[in-house]
């Protein structure tokens, strides 16, 4: 059984990650004496080593609301591939919503082509080379929510050897496991129609 990690861990932890506010956002709650304000603040947080998770927070003023988004960005990081540690291993689309992206793998010196939210997003998780392009909605939410959608799908090549029970270099081996590979689907589709 795994142990959980104790507060000076965990400190130790946080105090690598880095923290980008992507939007804040003033809400009115209309109650009978008038309206109430409060503030809706998304924020992105990431180690720059392949982690990175949003949160969104509500509070009456903006430093409660970022303290809120940041704690919950904390709790649900994920983390991602990324390909000699400037870019990802392949292109990948994302949705949330009617929020549509495009990540594209990039070439070493290129940078980050990127909007704002989606910009937040590359700059906390690591990534350094990317080509991306927004549809559809503009919200900093859905487009954050999106790239999450694209960045959960990404695999790495490890990542694939291991569902395929096989070795990364088996994957990308000579021709002799790639010949193997396309010999036994004919020779199981045959035995299907014999049978």
């Amino acid at each position: 059984m795994a142990r959980r990690p104790n507060r000076q861990e965990r400190d130790n932890q946080d105090s690598d990650l880095v923290d980008k506010l992507v939007s804040i956002n003033r809400v009115a709650k209309v109650v009978k004496g008038g309206r109430r304000f409060g503030f809706a603040a998304l924020v992105v947080v990431g180690d720059t080593k392949g982690r990175v998770g949003y949160g969104a927070g509500k509070a009456r003023e903006v430093p409660e609301a970022i303290r809120k988004a940041t704690e919950q960005a904390k709790r649900r990081m994920i983390r991602v591939p990324i390909r000699d540690g400037h870019t990802l291993h392949h292109d990948v689309r994302g949705r949330f919503g009617a929020g549509r992206v495009i990540l594209r793998a990039a070439p070493a010196g290129t940078g980050i082509i990127a909007g704002g939210p989606m910009r937040a997003v590359f700059e906390t998780v690591g990534i350094h080379d990317i080509v991306t392009k927004s549809m559809g909605s503009a919200n900093p939410y859905n487009m954050v929510k999106a790239t999450f959608d694209a960045l959960q799908n990404l695999n790495s090549p490890r990542m694939v050897a291991a569902r395929r029970s096989k070795k990364v270099s088996d994957l990308f081996g000579g021709a002799a496991p790639k010949a193997e590979a396309e010999a036994a689907p004919e020779t199981e589709a045959g035995e299907t129609a014999d049978g």
